[in-house]
């Protein structure tokens, strides 16, 4: 598939050319803050378009006016395979906040996960101190299912020991997604 429309946005594969765009918002200590990496440099942001080009998990969300790439929405398959669960997450230019776009975005994404990849179950995980993300998952009607205590950390102290976050489990099912879409 090329692509996913809405009707303020287009979602597409990863370019190497979206370098540029994907460091202004990487680049940024807040927006990248509950993330499992530190602040992009240029040079970091060019490699990531580059690998996320080849990534089919990544999609790239652009303004549709001026196909401005504003975030980008990760969704991809996890296994076993027979359980048809997908995950969902994403990571928006603050710049274009509280404009409803990753809101748009994300529901487009559920509704090609379930409507067009057959998924049984939708998932995604936050850290519960990031208010704007688990808002945007009860938007799209997910489901809190769990706060899981110390889940995962991804740095480390200055003494090395390892720096625990908390995280909100959300879920969606199809007859769930259905149920909404018939609303």
């Amino acid at each position: 598939m090329l692509g996913l429309e809405t009707k303020r946005l287009v979602l597409r594969r990863f370019s190497t050319s979206d370098g540029a765009d994907l460091f202004e918002y990487l680049s940024d200590p807040r927006t990248v803050r509950y993330e499992p990496y530190d602040p992009f440099t240029f040079e970091a942001a060019e490699a990531e378009a580059a690998r996320r080009a080849d990534d089919p998990a990544f999609w790239a969300v652009c303004l549709r006016d001026t196909a401005k790439l504003i975030g980008n929405i990760y969704f991809s398959k996890q296994g076993p395979d027979m359980f048809d669960t997908w995950e969902i997450g994403y990571v928006f230019n603050r710049s274009y906040g509280g404009c409803g776009y990753a809101t748009e975005a994300a529901r487009r994404v559920l509704k090609h996960g379930f409507d067009d990849c057959g998924a049984h179950r939708i998932e995604a995980h936050c850290n519960p101190e990031n208010t704007p993300s688990w808002k945007l998952l009860e938007r799209l009607n997910m489901r809190r299912e769990g706060h899981f205590l110390q889940k995962v950390f991804f740095k480390r102290d200055d003494n090395g020991n390892p720096m625990w976050h908390d995280a909100y489990a959300y879920g969606m099912l199809d007859v769930e997604w259905r149920r909404f879409a018939a609303e």
